[in-house]
């Protein structure tokens, strides 16, 4: 691999990148088509000022000395990828009551630790479904400003949920009088929270529609919400031109949601064969983290979690993979959502191999983590592919992802808005 002019060489840096190179040519590279499914080979890719400029066979009469080349000769790029739901101010070492000893400040900071270590897989946009105090949205500033390094993040804010509930604070005695900041009963106090979430920087609400598997004393299977709160949540994000993701394992939850038109269904587990079809006929997006019971399973009792919450994911581990397939069998829009935080930050890629287990085709699982994502986040026009006009967000491997999606879990290069985080090419 051979980067040219001292330029190529200011913008490969774990901290915020310097100014942009007027132009870099990403030379002789295999690409991958997204939408076709194909491999262009020995193509190159043209950037300039943060955006595709140019894609064919030989663009080198199109550079000029003051222009970086980098040569990507044997490996195989792809648009970055995307995740929908992480949670970047969690660490997978605190779970349960762990989490009371963490003030907002020391989650922010492991924030910025853990949106670099995504980026640096390959993930270069995010959707933050949650965090503590809009700790989210203070990162999204921080990385559009330069700060600090990371993938595009579109905060939640404030997870909305009732009192008690998933998305409320239950591990303290009554006399603590302990509540999450999202908590609200109601259809006018809900609307409330989303104009709330909106004012300190939102971008996408997300509330909780069941119980969960990581918060105590709730049920999986019970509804949260009625379908009156809900539908008053999804009416005012939609009226100020939010989309909206619901937390639901349960049926009854995931119906209801359905019916109050909400934009993605966040987990998925126990979706009816009636629920999927009705997710496929509006175009629901169903995001499902097959992943992560792995390591729920493997490593939460070392992290904290609750046995409460271990005999919860017992229940719905291999359920959702199963509702999963139906789904993907079904025609249903797949959403690339891992929870990441829930297991270690950076480990985004290993879902790949997973949804092909479980009845994807490789470029199956790459759409969902690339145009399938842009269109859930309503990005179409900036990211997914690469294509002429298309944000610069490239990342690429060493190998052939199509014959091995694993290939994914270790991104050798990593380009975002036109800047090189990572290049491990050739090593």
């Amino acid at each position: 691999m051979i980067v040219r002019t001292l330029a190529a060489l200011a913008v490969l840096s774990t901290a915020a990148p310097a100014a942009l190179a007027e132009r870099i040519l990403l030379q002789g590279g295999d690409v991958l088509d997204v939408r076709d499914g194909r491999i262009l080979s020995s193509t190159d890719v043209l950037v300039e000022d943060g955006r595709i400029v140019g894609i064919d066979g030989d663009l080198s009469g199109d550079v000029t000395a003051d222009d970086t080349i980098i040569d990507m000769t044997g490996a195989t790029l792809l648009p970055g990828l995307s995740d929908s739901h992480v949670h970047l101010t969690g660490r997978s070492d605190i779970h349960g009551f762990r989490r009371l000893a963490v003030s907002l400040p020391r989650s922010t900071v492991s924030g910025v630790a853990n949106a670099e270590k995504t980026l640096r897989a390959g993930f270069t946009t995010v959707r933050n479904l949650g965090a503590p105090g809009f700790a989210d949205v203070a990162l999204r500033d921080a990385i559009n400003d330069g700060e600090i390094p990371g993938p595009r993040v579109i905060p939640a804010g404030r997870s909305i949920g009732i009192t008690g509930g998933h998305c409320d604070s239950n591990l303290l005695p009554f006399e603590y009088r302990d509540q999450s900041g999202g908590v609200a009963d109601g259809p006018w106090a809900v609307r409330a929270k989303v104009r709330e979430n909106v004012k300190y920087g939102a971008e996408v609400i997300k509330f909780c529609g069941t119980g969960g598997v990581l918060s105590k004393g709730t049920r999986i299977g019970a509804q949260q919400f009625t379908l009156e709160e809900m539908s008053a949540i999804v009416d005012e994000a939609h009226l100020l031109g939010l989309k909206v993701a619901v937390h639901a394992h349960g049926t009854d939850g995931i119906n209801t949601a359905l019916e109050a038109g909400v934009d993605s269904v966040e987990h998925s587990s126990l979706i009816s064969d009636e629920g999927v079809q009705v997710a496929v006929e509006s175009g629901t997006f169903l995001s499902m983290d097959i992943y992560v019971s792995d390591f729920i399973l493997s490593e939460g009792e070392a992290a904290g979690i609750l046995p409460e919450s271990l005999d919860k994911e017992r229940q719905v581990g291999r359920a959702q993979r199963e509702r999963f397939q139906a789904a993907v069998e079904a025609g249903a829009k797949i959403a690339y959502g891992t929870d990441a935080g829930v297991y270690t930050h950076g480990l985004n890629g290993r879902q790949f191999a997973y949804m092909v287990q479980w009845g994807m085709t490789p470029i199956q699982a790459i759409r969902a983590s690339t145009i399938g994502n842009a269109e859930l986040f309503g990005l179409s026009d900036q990211i997914g592919e690469i294509a002429v006009g298309k944000n610069a967000d490239i990342i690429a491997v060493n190998g052939n992802p199509l014959n091995d999606v694993r290939e994914l879990e270790d991104v050798d290069f990593v380009m975002k808005d036109g800047s090189v985080f990572v290049n491990a090419l050739g090593e």
